[in-house]
């Protein structure tokens, strides 16, 4: 665009300069020839003139004279307009741009007659405004293809240039699809641009280097989940065996009751319970343990009706105090996986709800189907009325040795590990598990399969 205007007001400039130069050289010569008439009584000597050259004689302001020149002198009739417009062209003996009606635009030049009048000569600009149109359009048609040639080149050139960051992008998209939380974590290849001396090798090195070091970190995640894993399936499995001996111990020491002082004796009830509480935790971390390892379950035909139907059933004996609702659907509800892991799933909850709310709440087990076919999944929700756990613990609520002890009134302690299995088995299920909770309402969702 600038090249085009500047061209254009240069040689537009350059044009009017020689119609002007033109002009000056026979200023007045035909305008004055206007006023003599031959025998015929036409007036104008045209000879030597330029066609389209404009004459025009005014005395006092006023139009007495008008021709142009055309295959020889044409008198011509100027409207009142067009007779103001050249009235009012200066005496300076310079050309001036006028547009008439009649004739188009002119370049006019005034000078003072002999007798009092004055004469205007006009040359028309039209050759100039054709040849300037005409470069308009060359440049307009030129610069078009250029600017097209230049961005097809361009846009290859830069999806060229572009292409090993566009290696970076699908491998940073890679590793944004991985499993980051858990396990060991498989990163994707290195990418091959790490060249220094460009910005998409210094882009490339940087990404390299930090795949290097967040690998690094997963791997050393992992070694050390794998150590824990290791430790505490090793040290559930030790500590069963004497766990066993000193429950036996006790039992055996308790069997001749009359000849233990009551000290004594309410010592070996409480180590007894102690050790059984010890035996339960020490299960549930050999559980874990199985589960994290990804050890398979059983894969049998489970109804999950029954199933909750009997969970229900039991827990109610422990909290009387409670309101146990059941909402079940008329047929029977089934799933494929192991019916004693699905059954602690149940009992967890139902025994979290009985904890950890007062007597006298109510506690809601429910079952639905959701979607049907191979996308189909079994909702259970244990819902209670209780005060709620607060926002901040939700968050952490499934893990490992979690409790909120603020939230809930307790009337035993627990081992913070019930929720941490639910999500455990429901997970090697293939299921999901949640949790919304505000004062006043509580609700465990857990979703799985169908089938």
């Amino acid at each position: 665009m600038v090249v085009g205007v500047a061209t254009s007001l240069a040689l537009r400039g350059f044009l009017l300069q020689r119609v002007d130069q033109q002009l000056s050289m026979t200023v007045g010569r035909f305008a004055a020839s206007l006023e003599h008439h031959n025998e015929n009584g036409e007036g104008g000597d045209s000879r030597g003139q330029s066609r389209g050259t404009l004459g025009v004689r005014l005395v006092g302001g006023h139009v007495t004279d008008a021709a142009v020149v055309a295959s020889g002198t044409v008198r011509i009739t100027l409207s009142g307009a067009d007779a103001s417009v050249l009235a009012g062209v200066p005496l300076d003996g310079k050309a001036h741009s006028v547009d008439l009606s009649v004739l188009d635009d002119y370049r006019v030049m005034a000078v003072a007659g002999a007798d009092g009048d004055v004469l205007i000569n006009g040359l028309p600009t039209e050759g100039a405004n054709a040849t300037l149109r005409r470069l308009q359009l060359v440049e307009a048609v030129v610069f078009a293809a250029v600017m097209a040639g230049t961005g097809v080149a361009g846009t290859i050139w830069v999806r060229l240039s572009l292409r090993p960051l566009q290696r970076v992008a699908a491998t940073a998209r890679q590793v944004t699809e991985l499993p980051l939380a858990s396990g060991e974590v498989q990163l994707p290849e290195r990418v091959p641009y790490d060249d220094d001396r460009t910005e998409v090798g210094q882009v490339g090195g940087a990404f390299n280097r930090m795949l290097f070091h967040v690998g690094d970190a997963l791997a050393r995640r992992h070694a050390s989940e794998q150590r824990m894993r290791t430790f505490a399936a090793d040290a559930g499995h030790e500590l069963r065996t004497p766990l066993a001996t000193v429950r036996a111990h006790v039992e055996l020491a308790r069997r001749d009751a009359a000849q233990v002082p009551p000290a004594v004796r309410h010592a070996l009830e409480r180590i007894d319970a102690e050790s059984a509480r010890m035996g339960s935790l020490v299960d549930d971390l050999l559980l874990l343990a199985r589960l994290d390892e990804g050890r398979p379950l059983a894969r049998d035909e489970v109804d999950l009706s029954r199933l909750v139907i009997d969970a229900t059933g039991d827990v109610r004996v422990y909290g009387p105090g409670h309101r146990w609702r059941l909402e079940l659907p008329e047929e029977p509800l089934t799933v494929t996986g192991d019916a004693d892991r699905l059954h602690q799933v149940v009992a967890n909850l139902l025994g979290n709800a009985r904890l950890h709310t007062p007597e006298g709440t109510t506690v809601t087990v429910k079952l639905r189907v959701l979607g049907t076919g191979e996308a189909g999944r079994i909702e259970l929700t244990v819902a209670d009325d209780g005060p709620g756990i607060p926002e901040e613990p939700q968050k952490e609520i499934f893990e490992r040795f979690v409790r909120v002890d603020k939230a809930r009134s307790r009337a035993s302690g627990g081992s913070g590990l019930g929720l941490a299995i639910v999500r455990a088995v429901v997970t090697a299920h293939g299921g999901t598990v949640d949790l919304e909770s505000r004062p006043g309402r509580t609700v465990f969702r857990v979703f799985l399969p169908a089938g």
